[in-house]
């Protein structure tokens, strides 16, 4: 709707611009827009890291509605002088929380100051800590707030059920081996790894599983051959690093097993909710040892709220101290990962799991809040369409809609 009533000449630039932190769940977003965009003749493209950037300057010299991006291929090829962002109207900003977390601000910093300030803006982020009120202060003008279920608590789904296991890294393996075979064969399974070589090295230990693996340092091909066997079961386990803990839409995952806690709670929640998804059950396993012990508290926290068993040495744990607080996760770097500029090597990305709650909004005019209630119902029921929010504590932010362009409320 937007873009047809903008009427703008796609060979001289995008109208929308999508920027999202990973190649995977750029694509993703790609493939439902040609879905609902098709009919309608509205064409998209996705650039991102770790392609060749020839068939993706091709696609915009033939000239694009709707450009799907992650921030270090986008900035790269803006320094080409190979794409104007002079007719955006529409900017989204998805996982805002994680392109900040794998250090992408200076890359979105730059990229905002290409495009027009008369705009559209929104914003998604699954968490609200400082750096990312500080940056949508900065980039949105007078924004009205969505909030989807609690954002000031963790809530896991209670769909999911979570066993939580207090194992010596000695016996882990067994472990794992004894779970994979008490699935039904062909369920699919994510195991989750926090090192790309103890990935490679499990999918290989796993090889009579049918595991394969996936990781940031794998090819766009590798990842894409991977992400396809899975989705079609020719590869029913998958091994991966926080890469598919966010974001990524496969259905009928049945387990999901954490081999290594994550570095932080948020991303324990993140992963379970890999299953459990469009009103199905899931099966959490997740193993926990005395090095993560500074996660007692938090982890007992989100058992509790979803009415799951604590383990007593779970218990113990946290009664000695652990996870008083949790650390800070924001990188100041400027980069990025997946073949982008610096930044952090290995890192999940956004996807929007665990409980639900109720909504709110606030605004500051009534004028605000009707133009915005139209776009954030519109963009809510089409992301629930599609498998992607089912989420705990998900904010949308949107500023002013530009005049020129603006929805009639009426």
């Amino acid at each position: 709707m937007h873009i047809k009533r903008c009427s703008n000449d796609s060979q001289m630039g995008p109208t929308v611009l999508v920027l999202s932190p990973t190649r995977e769940l750029a694509t993703q977003i790609q493939d439902e827009a040609q879905k609902f965009g098709g009919s309608s003749r509205i064409t998209c493209t996705c650039l991102y890291g770790g392609a060749p950037k020839g068939p993706q300057l091709r696609e915009i010299e033939r000239g694009v509605d709707i450009v799907v991006a992650t921030p270090g291929r986008l900035n790269d090829i803006l320094e080409m002088r190979r794409v104007s962002l002079q007719q955006v109207s529409y900017l989204v900003l998805d996982e805002a929380d994680r392109m900040l977390d794998m250090g992408f601000e200076p890359q979105i910093r730059k990229i905002v100051k290409e495009v027009p300030t008369r705009r559209q803006t929104l914003m998604y982020t699954a968490t609200w800590p400082r750096e990312v009120r500080k940056i949508a202060a900065d980039l949105l003008v007078n924004p009205v707030q969505v909030n989807i279920g609690n954002i000031d608590e963790l809530v896991a789904n209670k769909s999911i059920t979570q066993n939580v296991e207090v194992l010596a890294p000695m016996v882990k393996h067994r472990r794992l081996e004894q779970i994979l075979r008490s699935q039904e064969p062909g369920s699919k399974i994510i195991v989750f790894c926090s090192t790309k070589k103890m990935c490679d090295q499990l999918a290989r230990n796993l090889s009579q599983f049918g595991a394969a693996s996936i990781h940031g340092d794998k090819s766009q091909a590798d990842r894409d051959y991977v992400l396809g066997q899975f989705r079609s079961g020719r590869s029913p386990v998958l091994v991966a690093t926080d890469v598919a803990a966010r974001g990524l839409d496969i259905k009928d995952i049945r387990v999901v097993i954490n081999y290594d806690f994550p570095t932080g709670i948020e991303d324990y929640v993140h992963r379970i909710g890999r299953t459990g998804r469009a009103g199905a059950t899931g099966l959490a396993f997740t193993f926990f040892g005395d090095q993560d012990s500074k996660h007692a508290s938090d982890l007992i926290k989100v058992l509790e709220g979803a009415n799951q068993q604590v383990p007593a040495e779970l218990r113990e744990m946290a009664s000695r101290g652990g996870g008083m607080g949790r650390p800070r996760r924001w990188a100041p770097s400027s980069g990025g990962y997946d073949g982008e500029r610096g930044g952090r090597t290995d890192s999940g990305y956004g996807g929007r799991d665990g409980g639900r709650g109720g909504r709110g909004i606030s605004t500051s005019s009534s004028w605000h809040e009707k133009s915005g209630m139209i776009v954030v119902s519109m963009i809510v029921m089409i992301r629930d369409a599609v498998g992607v929010v089912v989420l705990t504590g998900l904010i949308v932010l949107l500023d002013v809609i530009i005049p020129q362009c603006s929805v009639s409320t009426s």
